[in-house]
């Protein structure tokens, strides 16, 4: 079970403790015995959703990142709330941010997007049979939705127009999908 690479915890403090995210500082036993400092962000999940509409169009946000100080594409997505099942989430988050409600659901996959600096895991889900309505933002909360093929948005990839890891990944996960490469 690769224990000539585990590391141990043996001592944990909180670091910093926002609203929003918490940051860990363990003591930890290396392989060799030593001991080390590793200091991770501790993040309570989210989820991601690949919107597919009928005319095999994908449903993509425009939002303004503030840590990188630009507007990025991204698929819908948010964090889960304590106790709250992913799929509720999902299902919750595509209706928030769009407006949108789908009849199909598929769970696609799970990501770690940062390894090295935090435990947060995204849950991937398709979203088919999409249905319009009226999007129900947070507070502070403000994007535009727009549509765009799966060819589009592996050519924005490509030039470096899509750089969210999480849409990065759903766009090859739909082009793998459509061919039939991969089922999720």
């Amino acid at each position: 079970m690769d224990l000539h690479l585990k590391e141990t915890q043996v001592d944990t403090e909180v670091a910093y403790e926002g609203h929003f995210l918490k940051v860990q500082r363990d003591t930890i036993q290396l392989p060799d015995g030593q001991r080390a400092k590793r200091e991770y962000i501790k993040h309570p999940g989210a989820v991601v959703i690949l919107p597919l509409m009928d005319d095999g169009k994908v449903l993509l946000e425009r939002q303004f990142r503030y840590p990188l100080h630009d507007v990025f594409i991204e698929f819908p997505a948010g964090k889960i709330d304590p106790n709250e099942d992913p799929l509720d989430c999902a299902k919750r988050e595509l209706q928030e941010e769009t407006g949108y409600m789908a009849s199909e659901w598929q769970f696609v996959c799970t990501i770690h997007n940062a390894i090295a600096y935090s435990d947060e895991h995204l849950d991937i889900f398709l979203a088919r049979g999409l249905t319009p309505g009226e999007s129900k933002l947070d507070d502070g909360e403000f994007l535009e939705t727009f549509t765009a093929t799966v060819p589009e948005m592996l050519a924005w990839v490509r030039e470096g127009k899509i750089t969210d890891v999480k849409t990065v990944i759903g766009t090859f996960w739909l082009e793998k999908m459509a061919s039939g490469q991969w089922k999720a």
